[in-house]
């Protein structure tokens, strides 16, 4: 560990990555209040392993490596104990508006159908603008299954909004 990691801080580091960590959660497990206790969770995770961070960078990748898993771990749980809840959680503020808010609202429902690890692979290519190689180190699978799923992942999501249109 290098002197940057002394230097880390706790509290900057869950400003800078806390919405990136609920947002992550709650459009993956769809459950806002799911999604809160499950970034609270990854932060007390991540304050406990915080000697081992080397770095603000390697911080963001610690985190959003362990709610990706504990996201993924959570969809797995309450399918074997399912759970009532909302089916459309409140989403984060966004800062831009989208450009067509209907299409918006019919994807993010479209995507929150995908198997769980297709989903987190759509999110974290679209979401948080990583590229195959990172979501592969992040999720511990081969390139070309992250690319799979995202080929896959696409197709379906396009065949699926083109039936909507011709069935609207």
């Amino acid at each position: 560990m290098g002197n940057e990691a002394a230097e880390l801080d706790f509290a900057d580091i869950l400003r800078t990555n806390q919405s990136m960590v609920f947002s992550l959660a709650l459009r993956f497990v769809r459950d806002r209040a799911a999604a809160e206790e499950l970034a609270q969770d990854v932060f007390l995770q991540f304050y406990q392993q915080m000697s081992r961070i080397e770095s603000p960078a390697h911080a963001t990748w610690w985190l959003r490596r362990a709610v990706c898993h504990r996201s993924i771990d959570e969809v797995r749980k309450r399918k074997l104990r399912p759970r009532v809840g909302l089916e459309s959680a409140p989403e984060p503020v966004e800062k831009a508006k989208p450009f067509d808010p209907m299409l918006q609202s019919r994807l993010r429902r479209l995507v929150g159908l995908l198997p769980e690890k297709a989903r987190m692979v759509v999110l974290l290519r679209y979401q948080e603008d990583l590229d195959p190689g990172e979501i592969s180190e992040m999720l511990e699978m081969p390139v070309s299954t992250v690319k799979s799923h995202l080929h896959r992942s696409i197709t379906l999501l396009r065949g699926k909004l083109l039936k909507q249109e011709v069935c609207s």
